[in-house]
């Protein structure tokens, strides 16, 4: 059943989701070409097929992980995706034309540094010498810095092994690396083993947020299909949160993750979106300017400069 613009207001009041206060029309048939990963609320719009009648035709394209999603985007191949907090920042720094469009605050439960259990690494302390796998311009690398900063390391103390999702799994699991900086389900299918350890979640250590961006150019000419994508979303984070075991079934049969380790995984994301405020406009910036300070990042971006203002787009609202 298609939920109405009142049905999803109604819903979206009852559960406190974030009110968008945008159209929820788009022009009919408008084509979008969307990057999504093995999680969160774009494999729900997938599965459940729920563009299919807003007036969307999706075209829907895999990445094992934000940077090389970020990339198609700026290459024009991707539309509109979803993504951590780090490779946004690491594309707008690549002079991408990209706006953020929306926004998922996370406490970090969906993000820990793993260990082996009977390994030599105890501590962050420990960390110091060893071989420590996290994707470049990853939320993982943001999880991986503020560890080491906690232990009073960087990263001239580690040996940074830098490796996507899949191939940092298995090596992590034949012992080729000492430790992994890992968000879900990748985290909850390792959790699956006994033979491991989290050394740390993200929790308190490395909050932060995911986000939906758009190319400028798709933002800004297809500005209500942008609005009806937030909806849709919106109106997935609705069913999410009232159906957390086929939540993780519909998890399971997209992404080929087992479903013991969706069980865990799906009720650890967010699926409501908001627009971006001054707080989570700062805390994107106070990250952007610390990888500046470390040089990993060549210069300071401005984050305010790349948040969707469909107002001056279209008069929408905000």
């Amino acid at each position: 059943m298609t939920l109405t613009r009142r049905t999803l207001a109604a819903g979206a009041a009852a559960l406190a989701l974030p009110s968008l206060a945008m159209p929820s029309i788009a022009r009919a048939a408008t084509r979008v070409r969307i990057g999504y990963q093995k999680n969160g609320s774009l494999v729900i719009l997938r599965q459940q097929r729920r563009l299919d009648p807003i007036g969307l035709v999706p075209e829907w394209v895999e990445f094992t992980s934000g940077p090389p999603m970020l990339e198609a985007l700026n290459a024009g191949a991707v539309d509109f995706g979803a993504t951590g907090d780090m490779p946004p920042i690491f594309a707008q720094a690549a002079g991408a034309d990209l706006l953020y469009v929306g926004a998922q605050p996370l406490a970090g439960q969906n993000a820990a540094i793993l260990v082996r259990a009977d390994g030599p690494v105890r501590t962050l302390a420990d960390l110091r010498g060893k071989k420590f796998a996290f994707t470049k311009g990853s939320s993982a690398h943001y999880l991986a810095l503020r560890a080491l900063e906690r232990a009073g390391l960087t990263t001239a103390d580690i040996q940074h092994v830098n490796l996507q999702p899949a191939d940092a799994g298995a090596a992590f699991r034949t012992g080729a690396v000492d430790a992994w900086s890992i968000w879900d389900p990748f985290y909850a299918i390792a959790e699956q083993d006994s033979a491991n350890r989290v050394l740390t979640s993200a929790v308190g250590l490395a909050p932060s947020n995911s986000y939906f961006v758009a190319s400028r150019a798709f933002a800004t000419k297809e500005s209500a299909a942008v609005a009806t994508l937030l909806d849709a979303i919106n109106s997935a984070a609705v069913w999410a949160r009232a159906n957390p075991e086929a939540l993780a079934q519909t998890m399971a049969e997209v992404t080929g993750v087992p479903l013991p380790a969706q069980r865990v995984a799906a009720p650890r994301g967010v699926y409501a979106v908001q627009k971006l405020d001054e707080g989570i406009i700062a805390k994107q910036q106070e990250i952007a300017d610390l990888f500046a300070t470390l040089r990993v990042i060549p210069a300071r971006i401005d984050i305010r400069s790349a948040v969707w203002r469909p107002a001056l787009a279209e008069g929408v609202a905000q």
